[in-house]
C-alpha cells in the first residue's frame, strides 16, 4: 500500500515550511504498526512559483495554481502508468485543492479504488476567510466546495467549531453531523505538527522581558487596529511586536516568541490558531477571545470575553477592562508559568497531533486482514 501525500507548497515564514519535511516523515513512521508494507510519496508542485505571498494571506493566489496544477499531473501521470494500486490512500493537505474532483474522476473511470483524503483550513463559508470576504457565497465556490467535499471519502477538521461553521454555512445544516462522524466523512483530528515540542526546545525557557507580540497575518479579521491602539496606550509599560511587519525569518520569529511573556489575538477568524499553541510551547501566555476554535481549546483562565473586540466600537466600550486583564497577565508571569504548561501537554495532545487522520488509515488495515 502507498500514501500519495499532495502536499501544500511551502512559505518560509509559515507552518507549510515544516509540513514539507514533517509530514511525510509523520506517515511513514506508521509503518511500525501496519501489519503490511507501506510507502509515502509526496507529489509536489513546480518550484519556480512566486516566494511572495498575496498581502494578508498565507500563499500566492496565482502561484498556488500553478503549485496545484503540477501535483495533479504528476498524480495522473502516477494513475497513467499504473504506479496508483487499489487501496493506496491520497492525502491532500489541503482539501481546497480542485485536484480532488481529477483523482475521483480517475478512480472510477480506470477501476482503481483508492481512499482520499483532505484537511480542510478554510474555505468561502468563512465569512472573515479570504474566499469568504472576495468570493462569498457566489454559486461557483459553494459548488465547487460541496464537489471537493463529496469527492473526499474522509474530510478532516482540526476543530468542531470548524466542522460546525462548514456544516453550517456550507451546507445550511441539512446534514447529519452524527451520522457524517460515525461514517468518518468528517473527521476530527489534530494537525500533524507533532514535531513543534521538540523543534522549540531551544526558545523555551529563554529570559522573558515586557513583550507582548501579534503574530498573526496583516488582515482585517485579526484587527491589528485593536493591538495597535493597545501599543499607544501600553507604549511606556510593554513592548508591542506586529510580527509580520518585521521581515522576520523562522527562528527570529521563534527567538521573539521565546522572550515574550504574551500573544495576544482579536481575531474574528480562527479554525485552529497554530501561534497560540506555539507561544504555549515556549511559556508564553495566549490572552485570546472566548469565541471561534479558542472557546473548545482553552479554558477561562486564558480568555476573556468575546463582546470585548467583537468590533472596533466594542473595544472602545471594553477597553479599559482589557488592559487590566493585560497589566494582570504581565505582572503575574512567573505566577502562570504552570498553566501554561498544562496548557501545552493539552493543546498538543487534542489539536497538534494528527492522530484521527492515522486511526482512519489504519482503520482500513485492520479491515484488510
Amino acid at each position: 500500500m502507498k500514501i500519495w501525500l499532495v502536499d501544500l507548497e511551502a512559505v518560509e515564514t509559515r507552518y507549510t515550511s515544516e509540513w514539507k519535511v514533517h509530514f511525510p516523515r509523520i506517515l511513514q513512521k506508521m509503518k511500525s504498526i501496519f501489519t503490511k508494507d507501506i510507502d509515502v510519496e509526496v507529489m509536489d508542485g513546480a518550484d519556480d512559483i512566486p516566494d511572495a505571498t498575496t498581502p494578508g494571506a498565507f500563499l500566492n493566489f496565482g502561484g498556488t495554481n500553478i503549485y496545484k496544477c503540477t501535483q495533479i499531473e504528476k498524480l495522473s501521470r502516477a494513475f497513467t502508468a499504473g504506479k496508483v494500486k487499489e487501496g493506496d490512500h491520497i492525502i491532500f493537505a489541503d482539501a481546497w485543492h480542485p485536484g480532488i474532483v481529477n483523482v475521483k474522476y480517475m478512480s472510477e473511470l480506470l477501476g482503481i479504488k483508492v481512499i482520499t483524503h483532505g484537511l480542510w483550513h478554510a474555505g468561502s463559508y468563512d465569512p472573515a476567510d479570504f474566499l469568504g470576504r472576495l468570493i462569498g457565497d457566489k454559486p461557483w465556490v459553494r459548488h465547487a466546495e460541496k464537489s471537493f467535499f463529496y469527492s473526499f471519502d474522509h474530510n478532516h477538521f482540526a476543530s468542531d467549531f470548524h466542522i460546525d461553521m462548514f456544516l453550517e454555512n456550507l451546507h445550511g445544516n441539512t446534514l447529519d453531523k452524527k451520522e457524517l462522524i460515525e461514517s468518518k466523512k468528517i473527521v476530527r483530528t489534530g494537525w500533524p505538527m507533532e514535531y513543534t515540542k521538540d523543534a522549540l526546545v531551544p526558545f523555551k525557557n529563554m529570559k522573558k522581558r515586557n513583550l507582548i507580540l501579534f503574530p498573526h497575518r496583516v488582515a482585517p479579521e485579526k484587527q491589528p487596529d485593536i493591538f495597535r491602539d493597545l501599543k499607544e496606550t501600553l507604549k511606556d509599560d510593554y513592548e508591542f511586536v506586529v510580527c509580520m511587519e518585521q521581515n522576520l525569518s523562522k527562528v527570529d520569529y521563534h527567538n521573539l516568541l521565546g522572550e515574550a511573556k504574551m500573544i495576544f489575538s482579536a481575531n474574528l477568524q480562527e479554525t485552529l490558531g497554530i501561534s497560540a499553541y506555539e507561544g504555549a510551547v515556549v511559556g508564553t501566555f495566549p490572552l485570546i477571545p472566548d469565541r471561534l476554535s479558542y472557546t473548545e481549546m482553552y479554558d477561562d483562565y486564558f480568555k476573556y470575553p468575546s463582546e470585548w473586540t467583537q468590533d472596533w466600537d466594542s473595544y472602545i466600550k471594553h477597553k479599559d477592562e482589557l488592559v487590566e486583564k493585560i497589566h494582570w497577565v504581565m505582572s503575574n508571569y512567573k505566577k502562570h508559568e504552570v498553566n501554561i504548561d498544562r496548557l501545552s501537554r493539552f493543546l498538543e495532545s487534542e489539536f497538534f497531533s494528527c492522530e484521527g487522520l492515522k486511526k482512519v488509515i489504519l482503520g482500513y488495515n485492520d479491515k484488510s486482514n
